[in-house]
């Protein structure tokens, strides 16, 4: 029983008021929860409401852990085929044709160098560069004649390197200035040769295989 008068009393019946609309808050809340409960778990861990609930478990599990459909297919490689002769350009009455300038040495790194020379000056003087390749490289045995007797021994081994810079549409007018300037410039110990290009320069740029060669011939 609440006992008073004035202001005190008004104050007590609204603290009163409070307090029993928290309890019933609380209430309706614990049977709120309870209820959902039931339909969809849920469990408080610090402070904060987590679902339990497994929906993944009702779902197949096949396909999981397969990565194959995600790798983009890529396009089976092409057989390569034999390897054609290109038209030869003949030039005409004022410019050449396809020419070849052959480089040959002993040092490997003398010819590479002053083939990539070549090849920088056609650039700048504004000259086409067809192809920029190397020959196979070629061997040759030295063999020596005792001082005394008939029998040969091996004295010493060469080793050829050739660099071929293919070059197009030289005018007739500039080409005798564009050889000076590369034979004033040749190192020593690389020998220089420009002439035209032939079918027979195209077939030399592969190795030879005397072993097929003799299959086909017997085939034929």
């Amino acid at each position: 029983m609440i006992s008073g008068s004035g202001p005190d009393k008004s104050s007590d019946l609204g603290q009163v008021l409070c307090l029993r609309n928290d309890t019933i808050f609380k209430q309706a809340f614990s049977l709120l929860r309870c209820r959902t409960s039931r339909e969809n778990p849920i469990c408080s861990a610090g402070g904060f409401l987590l679902n339990t609930s497994r929906h993944y478990k009702t779902k197949p599990t096949h396909g999981i852990g397969r990565y194959k459909h995600l790798i983009i297919a890529q396009e089976p490689k092409k057989k390569r085929g034999k390897v054609e002769i290109r038209p030869i350009n003949l030039g005409t009455d004022h410019e050449y044709g396809v020419i070849n300038i052959h480089l040959t040495a002993y040092d490997m790194a003398l010819a590479e160098s002053y083939a990539q020379y070549v090849h920088n000056l056609c650039n700048d003087l504004s000259i086409k560069v067809e192809e920029s390749y190397a020959l196979p490289t070629k061997t040759m045995e030295v063999l020596r004649l005792q001082d005394q007797g008939n029998k040969m021994f091996l004295d010493s081994v060469l080793t050829t390197h050739e660099r071929v810079v293919q070059i197009s549409g030289l005018s007739a007018t500039f080409a005798e200035i564009f050889l000076e300037i590369i034979g004033n410039n040749l190192p020593e110990g690389v020998k220089l040769s420009v002439k035209e290009h032939t079918e027979e320069d195209f077939k030399g740029r592969f190795k030879a295989r005397p072993e097929l060669e003799e299959l086909l011939a017997k085939l034929n």
